[in-house]
C-alpha cells in the first residue's frame, strides 16, 4: 500500500504532435523500427473485426472518464489490455499492482454501472453523444471492493481525496469485465492521437524522455524538460515528447480545451527542434505514486524510454484542511524504484528557481552561490492574470499568458 503523508500534485498537459523539420525525415519510420517496445511486447489495437454496432442489445453514453479511458484501451495506450478489466484481474491490479500474468500494472481500468439488467452476454453500444465509439461484450460482472482499492491505490479511503471521492460517489455499484471492439475515435477539440501515430513520428534509436503536466507551461517546466536530455542517464541525441493530459482533472484546474491553446502557442514561440508535442485523452486520478507508475506504461507504449518525474506528480490536497496526501518525493522513489521493472528509466525532475544573477539553476546551486532568487506563487499569478498586471517574462511566457487572459 502506498504510505499516505499527504501531496501537492504537479501537473502538466499535452498538445498535437508536432515535429521539428530537421527530425521530419526521421519520423517517417514503421513501428517496429521504434526503439521501445510496447508494455507486454505488442501494441494492442481494437480497431477493426469484432463485434458490430448492429448486433448490440444495449445503448449506453459515456461519461467523459469512460470516453478516456475507452479510447485509449482502443489505440493501444493500455497496452496490453484488450478490455475493461474483469474481478480476476482488478483484484490482481488492486492488490498486487500486476496482471494475472505477472505484468506490472499499478492501477485498474474499469467500466462502471449501476444497471441491474447488465451482465455476461451483454452486448453494448458505447456512444459519445450520436456517435458510435465502441462495442463492448460483457464477459464479467462484479462488485468491487471500493474501501480496499482506495486504500491500495490512492494510500486512504479519506472522501477528502478527489480520486476516492470519484470511486465512492462517482462509480456505480457494479464493474463490468470485457472486451472491447474499436468504431470510432472520440470527437475531441484537441487532437490524440494513437500510440503508433506518435511512435512514427519519434526519432529511431534515442532516449525519449516523456514529460506529462495538466497545467499550462511556464518557463521552470520549459527549463525543466530541456534540461532533462542533460541527465546522466539520457543518451547524447534524445528529444523530450511533451504529453499533456487534456480529459477530467479536478476541480479548480484550467479546462482542457484551454491548456490546449496555451500549449498550441507555446509550441510555436519555442520551436525546439528536439521538442516533441502530443495530446493525451486521460482522466486523471489524482493517486500519486501509483499514478506516476501508471503514466510511465502509457508513455512506454507511446515509444518513450524515460520519463519524468516531478516533485508530487499526480499529488493532491485534501479537500478540507488543504494538507499534501503524499510526500513530496513518494512518486520519485516509487518510480525509481518500480520503473526498470517495466524497462522504463525515471529521469527526477530539478528543482529550479530562478535567480537574477544567472537565471534558471538549482535551489542547492543558488543557495550555494548565495544567489538572490525571485519567487512568484501560483496564488499571486493568478491574481496578477485577473488583474492585468504585467507578468514577468522569466515566469510565464508571453504567447501563454495572452491565451490565459483571453479565456479568464
Amino acid at each position: 500500500m502506498v504510505a499516505c503523508s499527504k501531496i501537492v500534485l504537479l501537473a502538466t498537459g499535452a498538445a498535437a504532435l508536432v515535429a521539428p523539420p530537421a527530425l521530419q525525415a526521421r519520423q517517417a519510420t514503421a513501428l517496429a523500427a521504434s526503439k521501445q517496445e510496447p508494455h507486454g511486447g505488442k501494441l494492442v489495437n481494437l480497431f477493426g473485426d469484432g463485434l458490430k454496432a448492429a448486433d448490440c442489445d444495449t445503448t449506453l453514453q459515456m461519461t467523459e472518464r469512460q470516453s478516456c479511458d475507452v479510447e485509449l484501451l482502443c489505440n493501444g495506450g493500455f497496452s496490453p489490455l484488450d478490455g475493461f478489466m474483469d474481478e480476476e484481474t482488478y483484484k490482481s491490479v488492486v492488490g498486487g499492482m500486476k496482471l494475472p500474468s505477472g505484468l506490472m500494472f499499478s492501477l485498474p481500468v474499469v467500466f462502471d454501472t449501476d444497471d441491474e439488467k447488465l451482465g455476461p452476454g451483454s452486448k453494448i453500444l458505447l456512444k459519445q453523444g450520436d456517435l458510435d465509439v465502441a462495442t463492448f461484450e460483457v464477459s464479467d460482472k462484479y462488485v468491487p471492493d471500493k474501501p480496499l482499492e482506495c486504500l491500495k491505490c490512492y494510500g486512504t479511503s479519506s472522501l477528502e481525496h478527489p480520486g476516492t471521492q470519484m470511486v465512492a460517489m462517482e462509480r456505480g455499484k457494479y464493474y463490468l469485465g470485457g472486451k472491447l471492439t474499436g468504431l470510432n475515435k472520440p470527437v475531441r477539440e484537441f487532437p490524440c492521437e494513437t500510440p503508433e501515430e506518435v511512435r512514427a513520428r519519434l526519432p529511431d534509436d534515442v532516449d525519449i524522455v516523456a514529460f506529462q503536466c495538466r497545467n499550462p507551461v511556464h518557463r521552470a517546466h520549459y527549463e525543466l524538460f530541456t534540461r532533462a536530455l542533460d541527465a546522466p542517464n539520457v543518451g547524447a541525441d534524445g528529444v523530450v515528447l511533451v504529453h499533456p493530459t487534456c480529459g477530467p482533472t479536478q476541480p479548480g484546474d484550467i479546462p482542457g480545451t484551454v491548456r490546449y491553446k496555451t500549449y498550441e502557442v507555446l509550441k510555436e514561440e519555442t520551436a525546439n527542434p528536439r521538442t516533441f508535442w502530443a495530446y493525451l485523452p486521460y482522466s486523471m486520478h489524482m493517486a500519486g505514486p501509483r499514478e506516476a507508475i501508471h503514466h510511465m506504461m502509457i508513455r512506454k507504449n507511446f515509444g518513450c524510454t524515460h520519463f519524468i518525474i516531478g516533485r508530487d506528480m499526480a499529488g493532491c490536497k485534501s479537500s478540507i484542511d488543504e494538507e499534501d496526501f503524499y510526500g513530496a518525493y513518494d512518486a520519485q522513489d516509487f518510480a525509481l524504484e518500480n520503473g526498470p521493472k517495466m524497462g522504463m528509466q525515471a529521469v527526477p525532475s530539478l528543482n529550479l528557481v530562478y535567480t537574477d544573477e544567472e537565471g534558471y539553476v538549482t535551489a542547492e546551486e543558488a543557495k550555494e552561490k548565495e544567489l538572490s532568487a525571485l519567487k512568484l506563487s501560483g496564488t499571486k499569478f493568478r491574481k496578477m492574470l485577473r488583474g492585468g498586471e504585467d507578468i514577468p517574462e522569466w515566469f510565464a511566457f508571453k504567447s501563454v499568458v495572452e491565451v490565459l487572459r483571453q479565456n479568464a
